[in-house]
């Protein structure tokens, strides 16, 4: 066989990458896009893109995102190889330099279906192969005009708050005992201060307004929450929400949820509505699809990948 050669894209060499031939059953593909146009929306830096060759054949390729002004990649989103080079695959994500996470998109049934299911899971067999392991599998909620503004309910006061350190303490005291994944690790990894600090580093580098965020209140005015309605390159979404620990089980959840649709369809925006699955139960059940504000089923649940070392800058998968 002929000896592999991994290595990162040259300018003008993006038709290269996308010679490996893709059926679309997962990833970007499957929703339509494909890796050229995303190229030229520079989407992708050819630095960030790696093939692996055997002699003038592309056998495996990934490519890692980050936004326009990131010093390096954010996540790995574009990975997939030809039949037979599962090891290819792992072996171009070892040589790599990056210490990203890995997120796969696939259609929300995509276990029942035989195709998509092999896709997906030999993509992760050589993740698992490279060192990685699962860490959280997310749905992704869609709010569109035609499903109408939720009606807010009314408990809550919401106030914006332009101090960064009141919202840090916020989001300090938010990370105690919550279901997220990403922040579950980084608590358990640093502490709750990091892990806030990293949150609000996320926040802060998204390019939706700080001014569209939200401290939220009950009707005697105690603080319950905090909700994040913002951009990021490609489309609105719902940065963060997330309530007090002595606040939770009362589905405040939702009403953070339907203020910041409220927030996003007034400023024109069609908002995602991204939380974890399974091992979140709580949020779970309150974002089932009846139970999303306005929402669609989930579209496609995104598998992500922890990485071998080091701390993801992404906590959402886009």
């Amino acid at each position: 066989m002929t000896e592999l050669v991994v290595r990162c894209l040259s300018p003008g060499e993006e038709k290269l990458f996308d010679s490996l031939p893709d059926p679309g059953l997962v990833g970007f593909a499957a929703l339509g896009r494909t890796f050229l146009d995303m190229y030229a929306e520079e989407y992708y830096r050819p630095q960030w893109c790696f093939v692996a060759l055997r002699g003038d054949t592309v056998v495996a390729r990934a490519a890692w995102w980050a936004g326009p002004d990131d010093p390096e990649p954010f996540t790995l989103d574009w990975f997939d190889f030809r039949a037979g080079e599962r090891k290819a695959g792992a072996k171009l994500l070892q040589i790599a330099p990056f210490r990203t996470e890995y997120s796969l998109r696939v259609p929300p049934d995509w276990r029942e279906e035989p195709l998509v299911r092999a896709a997906a899971e030999d993509r992760l067999a050589a993740a698992g192969a490279a060192g990685m392991r699962v860490l959280v599998e997310r749905y992704i909620y869609r709010w569109t005009p035609e499903n109408g503004i939720p009606e807010r309910p009314g408990r809550l006061i919401f106030r914006p708050e332009p101090d960064d350190g009141v919202v840090f303490d916020l989001l300090r005291r938010i990370e105690v005992g919550s279901l997220d994944a990403h922040s579950r690790r980084a608590a358990t990894e640093y502490g709750p201060y990091t892990a806030a600090a990293q949150e609000l580093d996320i926040l802060l580098r998204m390019p939706g307004p700080r001014d569209w965020w939200r401290l939220a209140f009950d009707q005697r005015g105690e603080m319950v929450g905090f909700v994040a309605p913002t951009r990021n390159v490609s489309s609105a979404n719902v940065g963060f929400v997330g309530v007090l620990p002595e606040h939770r089980g009362q589905s405040y959840g939702y009403d953070l949820l339907v203020e910041a649709t409220h927030l996003l369809a007034a400023a024109g925006a069609d908002p995602d509505h991204r939380r974890d699955r399974p091992g979140q139960p709580a949020d779970g059940r309150r974002l089932r699809p009846g139970r999303v504000p306005g929402g669609q089923p989930p579209h496609r649940p995104g598998l992500t990948r922890r990485t071998r070392k080091g701390i993801p800058h992404c906590g959402i998968p886009f």
